[in-house]
């Protein structure tokens, strides 16, 4: 069978500060391919919708499938979808990925028979199967599906994860994968899941809040095959287990790879395992992400992060220490008036590190999206991007936008622009004489992305897929048939204990 996997146009955050390579979707891929079927990719965020349509006339797949990771896409995919079948009427259509799991029958009735199933969960031991059983009549058995007809069996993990390397030689363009000054870059996992639940985050609930590992030599083998010379470590909180760091470290050191490395984890993580994250600076890491979220104790409270304003001072210390470049993370609360963004960029801009902002949001998936009490404003997917408020704010909006861009443009000209071109111009100039540019672009394009009026005006479109609102609101933590994808597991890995002094178990991402 002819398959065509498409990944959506880019988000407003991916239009400067990164470009990442479709992972899940190429591990899919992968499976689908191994099955014995004829696989291809196309990637939104960087080819454009006449080139899917050219592609569609070119290569006639049986079947198409777009990944749904990013709730603000739904309303491109589905729209795409009813273009496949009207364009190619026999062609299956259906969709899986993150946001689209949690939406699935949502993503149906919108579709109005464009999209014949949604996989929910896991893809690479779903999509086989649905493909196999195109035609058949035995759909309704795939674990994970959902069809207008129903859903069927439960979604089941995959068992092993060194089963399946990502199908990147089917990718094009990828010189246009960047983050930062990585440029190109790459992407790899070494681990899947989250065992800590903050309320903000659906990485739990997606994966019952399991932890799995790939083998070392595995992992080693993923990174020798990878052609661009740095990698961002996708791993929800890398290094939990720091003998499993060593272990891949260890296996990498034996292959002789060099990369530059970028990964996130958690403050309480780095500051109990430091000496994995040292011993990874000596392998090429340069940078690091750190989701704070918030810089006093009530917002971590909120936010239900586990951690301390201490733990989290001491993590930035640490990543000082060992000599990395750090981003933070702080989410903006639509609570925030304006003295409270000036107190933000004070504490920015008094940092060396890398500050970025991101909007609360309640997101289906997240227990924030049954335990949120206030009012949704919205019920337009293409919002709930973490760069738009879509809950009341306390600031009139157009305000709340001003502050916000304000303060994402402090920083901005903190870390880009022309005072970052003068102290990163040997970086720049590198880049561009390896015909390499993602990263000269975004130091102008901050303006040109990030405006006020612009993100406004967007609350006024018109809104042609609606959200189903949330179907409770409580105190309490919902039923776990509502809130999970996988069911947790009782033998589920743990977070691990807090280090003596600690004051939580441990900070969220």
């Amino acid at each position: 069978m002819r398959v065509l996997f498409v990944h959506p146009s880019p988000l407003m955050y991916s239009e400067i500060y990164l470009r990442l390579e479709p992972l899940g979707m190429e591990r899919v891929a992968a499976a689908a391919r191994v099955a014995g079927h004829d696989v291809r990719i196309i990637d939104l965020q960087i080819f454009k919708h006449r080139d899917l349509f050219a592609e569609l006339e070119s290569f006639r797949p049986n079947a198409v499938g777009f990944s749904l990771n990013y709730l603000a896409n739904v309303p491109e995919v589905i729209d795409l979808a009813k273009d496949v079948k009207r364009l190619m009427k026999d062609c299956f259509v259906f969709s899986g990925g993150h946001s689209g799991s949690f939406v699935a029958d949502e993503i149906l009735e919108h579709a109005d028979g464009a999209i014949d199933a949604v996989i929910r969960g896991e893809g690479e031991t779903a999509t086989p199967m649905l493909l196999d059983a195109i035609g058949t009549g035995s759909i309704a058995k795939v674990p994970g599906i959902m069809t207008t007809q129903g859903a069927g069996p439960t979604p089941v993990m995959l068992d092993d994860l060194d089963k399946f390397f990502p199908a990147r030689d089917l990718g094009r363009r990828r010189n246009k994968y960047f983050i930062g000054v990585l440029d190109p870059c790459a992407s790899i996992e070494f681990t899947r899941g989250c065992p800590w639940d903050c309320s903000f985050c659906s990485a739990w609930t997606f994966y019952g809040r399991s932890y799995r590992k790939s083998t070392p030599e595995a992992a080693a083998e993923d990174m020798l095959s990878i052609k661009e010379p740095s990698v961002f470590i996708v791993d929800d909180v890398a290094f939990i287990h720091p003998e499993h760091g060593f272990a891949i470290g260890h296996e990498i050191e034996k292959r002789k790879i060099k990369k530059q490395y970028y990964l996130e984890t958690r403050a309480d993580v780095l500051c109990r395992n430091p000496e994995v994250f040292r011993y990874w600076r000596k392998l090429g890491m340069e940078y690091m992400f750190l989701g704070l979220e918030a810089i006093d104790e009530e917002g971590l409270k909120l936010h239900r992060k586990r951690s301390s304003m201490g733990v989290n001072f001491k993590a930035l210390e640490v990543a000082r220490e060992i000599g990395l470049t750090v981003a933070i993370n702080l989410i903006a609360d639509p609570s925030w008036d304006e003295k409270r963004f000036e107190v933000i960029r004070e504490w920015a801009i008094s940092v060396p590190e890398v500050v970025h902002l991101t909007v609360a949001t309640p997101y289906p998936g997240t227990e924030l999206w049954f335990t949120e009490s206030r009012k949704l404003t919205t019920l337009d997917y293409r919002l709930y991007d973490i760069q738009h408020a879509v809950l009341p704010t306390k600031l009139p909006l157009l305000q709340f936008y001003q502050e916000l861009v304000k303060t994402q443009d402090v920083l901005n000209r903190k870390h880009l622009g022309f005072a970052a071109l003068k102290s990163m111009a040997s970086i720049a100039g590198k880049l561009a004489l390896k015909g390499q540019t993602n990263f000269l672009k975004m130091l102008w394009k901050f303006n040109s992305v990030y405006n006020p009026d612009r993100q406004f005006a967007e609350h006024s479109r018109e809104v042609k897929y609606a959200m189903r609102p949330p179907s409770m609101h409580s105190d309490g933590r919902p039923a776990a048939d509502k809130l999970y994808i996988h069911m947790p597991k009782p033998s589920h890995p743990q977070a691990p204990e807090p280090a003596a002094g600690d004051s939580a178990a441990g900070s969220g991402r």
